[in-house]
């Protein structure tokens, strides 16, 4: 029965990937793009893992072929046999590339006649192999911190960069108090093993450096790899700068308009509008205390009149009220307390024009020029 252990090869060729762990092990964490179709259930792995405890591995073998048979059976190989056959290409893998892996192998040869490869050593290696790209990226690439005031629009220039790693789209999350979206976010793991793909790929493409924008240890609920925030904390600092005014107006349209527009969809239009005004409410009380009571008392109710204007007429011009208001009372005056601990490690500070120049002439994050290019 074949194997694969070219680990470095499925994530960079994007081969299919069938996860044969039970569904509780694969809400945990998983590789992008995997299906999950497992040898047992979530029921099924306990109870085999409670008579493996008990009585043994032998006792345990018996016990999950007399739970996974019959009709059983039969649906489980029938949609590993569908998978093998919409991609002929892919691989199948449990948690260690052990018995499970080998017993889905198996019978997929037997009573489906398709020799399917599994990944050597199954998930956990799979899994390692990802900590690595990040820890050897994190020792051996440049790394640039972009920073700014909020509604800068710097998650707007990292994407102009082929050398841009957008952790708040690994995230699936904005990096503010005010940053969830509808969809919410991604288990830590899937957050770790997306991001490491992607340094990897990025890599692979001649890459030797990274613009990553300036974060806190958490990006929502998502932890940035330590390995990755350790080197980010000693990584020169670019200041993109720009018109208050225009910061504003970037922040209503992301967080008001845009965010809106997404519960709808998702939602429906009133449970959607509904879900977005309790959501941006909540987000400001999250800052409560540091506001003070008065404050955040005041900031509340005109978020509430402006949601009201919002619900009624569809105008959206009154949240430039408590938006400007935040930004000059709260956002701005951390920002600068944090810059001024920082001024040791600033490296370039301009507009958008500018520091968009500035970062494509840095020779240390550029990928060199294709033969005949």
């Amino acid at each position: 029965m074949e194997t694969v252990a070219d680990y470095r090869h499925l994530f960079l060729a994007d081969v299919p990937l069938m996860d044969v762990r039970a569904p509780v092990e694969f809400g945990q964490g998983a590789f992008p793009g995997a299906i999950n179709l497992p040898l047992m259930n979530d029921s099924e792995r306990q109870q085999v893992g409670t008579c493996y405890k008990q009585r043994g591995q032998q006792a345990a073998i018996a016990l999950g072929h007399t739970l996974v048979s019959g009709e059983v059976r039969s649906a489980r190989i029938a949609a590993w046999a569908a998978f093998a056959r919409a991609h002929p290409h892919g691989v199948l893998y449990c948690f260690r590339g052990g018995l499970r892996s080998q017993i889905t192998q198996q019978w997929l040869q037997a009573e489906a006649g398709i020799a399917y490869p599994r990944v050597a050593g199954g998930y956990k290696a799979l899994r390692g192999f990802l900590l690595d790209t990040t820890q050897q990226a994190a020792d051996a690439c440049a790394f640039v911190v972009l920073g700014g005031l909020t509604g800068t629009g710097k998650t707007e220039l990292i994407a102009q960069l082929p050398c841009g790693l957008d952790l708040e789209h690994h995230a699936n999350h904005r990096g503010s108090s005010f940053g969830q979206r509808v969809t919410g976010q991604p288990a830590q793991i899937d957050f770790e093993n997306q991001l490491a793909i992607d340094l990897l790929r990025k890599r692979a493409a001649g890459h030797p450096g990274f613009v990553v924008e300036d974060e806190g240890r958490h990006i929502g609920r998502c932890a940035v790899p330590l390995p990755l925030r350790l080197r980010l904390e000693q990584a020169p600092l670019v200041l993109l700068e720009e018109p208050f005014d225009a910061r504003v107006e970037r922040i209503l349209r992301d967080y008001v308009v845009d965010a809106c527009a997404q519960f709808q969809a998702a939602l429906g239009l009133q449970p959607g509008f509904a879900a977005f005004s309790a959501r941006l409410l909540e987000n400001l009380d999250k800052l409560a205390k540091r506001l003070g009571g008065d404050r955040h008392q005041a900031l509340r109710s005109t978020m509430v009149r402006a949601l009201a204007a919002q619900s009624a007429h569809g105008e959206v011009a009154a949240h430039r009220d408590w938006i400007a208001t935040l930004l000059r009372g709260y956002y701005d005056p951390m920002y600068a307390y944090q810059r001024h601990h920082r001024a040791g490690r600033t490296a370039f500070q301009g507009d958008r024009a500018a520091v968009l120049a500035y970062l494509q002439s840095r020779e240390d994050l550029q990928a060199p020029a294709l033969p005949g290019a």
